[in-house]
């Protein structure tokens, strides 16, 4: 995957919900507000090592399930085929335009754009 940051803030989009209120809020504030363990730390009245110790912690988790469960590798995968589907998709639409203006071929292409798009979410 790109970086560090963009693995974790993938593993929090699919698997934030395993974790407790107290991960949560660590791990957003670490990743999401770039938050210094010490910032974190004097907020949350507790040593720098125990902010490190719930945000590892958290980690550890959903990088388990990432382990068995393989969704973010498998999301990851599927990108590039989306991409395809929707620029031919745009390709019929413009074969359609230039050549036959079928309405239905136009509405028949926007959903498979739609459905591709979807899919990326």
């Amino acid at each position: 995957m790109k970086n560090q940051t963009y693995r974790m803030t993938m593993l929090y989009d699919f698997y934030g919900e395993l974790l407790t209120d107290r991960q949560k809020e660590f791990f957003d504030l670490y990743y999401n507000e770039d938050l210094s363990l010490a910032e974190i730390a004097e907020n949350a009245g507790i040593s720098r090592q125990g902010v490190r110790d719930v945000i590892v912690r958290a980690e550890g988790i959903m990088q388990e399930v990432e382990d068995k469960t393989g969704l973010i590798r498998r999301f990851e995968a599927q990108r590039p085929h989306l991409d395809a589907i929707e620029a031919a998709a745009a390709e019929i639409k413009t074969v359609n335009y230039r050549l036959y203006e079928d309405r239905h071929l136009t509405e028949l292409a926007d959903l498979i754009c739609g459905e591709a798009a979807s899919l990326k979410e």
